[in-house]
């Protein structure tokens, strides 16, 4: 097997595994998400008192609780692609940096919730949805690295639509547009906060020249 072989092999074996990494954390938040639905329909229950109640102390566990809970199927269903894709997208091209900026978008978007969401019980996965969306979008066109600005615009070509969500009432009144929001406020907070940590444009060789001829003039 020649050299170049065996350099396209090791490539490939590195990208799958890094693809199974950024598959774990997302399919497993997922599969959570589906078990507390399940466990809710098998014991008919209700666990909405778990989800965020602003500014009040039974709301608090909200923040950690809440995006485990969904209304129904559909609710659930709606929220567990978009999040699988994106989280998965954000661990592939976003690895250093990925498991902070998904812990952040998940904490920061449910207080923000409890802090500005209006009196009602807020559930669902969508703010982080909306979070992850926005981190993506942006970080890519703050870094304006090609690869990650593609990224951004095969986001708006997927989930551009979503925009809609951010005002009140245009998906329905019992939709929690304040978590989308907010979502989309952490995920701009966030690309801005780790702007220079990731994956960075490359210093293209004449730039790295241009740089060592300005050191040996001075």
């Amino acid at each position: 097997m020649s050299q170049k072989s065996t350099d396209i092999s090791s490539e490939g074996a590195f990208y799958r595994k890094k693809l199974f990494l950024s598959i774990l954390i997302p399919g497993t938040f997922v599969l959570l998400m589906w078990l507390v639905k399940g466990v809710e329909v098998l014991f008919d229950l209700d666990l909405t008192g778990f989800g965020i109640y602003p500014l009040k102390l039974k709301g608090l566990p909200g923040i950690l609780f809440s995006p485990f809970i969904h209304a129904d199927i559909k609710h659930l269903f709606n929220n567990s692609l978009p999040l699988f894709l994106l989280a998965v997208a954000l661990f592939f091209f976003y690895s250093e940096v990925a498991l902070k900026v998904f812990s952040w978008t998940y904490l920061l978007t449910g207080l923000l919730v409890w802090l500005g969401g209006v009196e009602a019980w807020h559930i669902g996965a969508s703010g982080i949805v909306y979070g992850l969306a926005s981190f993506l979008f942006f970080s890519g066109i703050i870094r304006k690295y090609f690869r990650l600005v593609a990224l951004s615009l095969l986001i708006v070509f997927l989930y551009g639509e979503m925009v809609w969500g951010i005002f009140p009432g245009v998906y329905g009144q019992n939709v929690s547009w304040e978590s989308h929001m907010l979502g989309v406020f952490s995920g701009i907070v966030l690309a801005i906060l780790y702007r220079k940590q990731g994956p960075q444009m490359p210093v293209q060789k004449w730039e790295e020249e241009e740089e060592g001829e300005e050191e040996s003039k001075r």
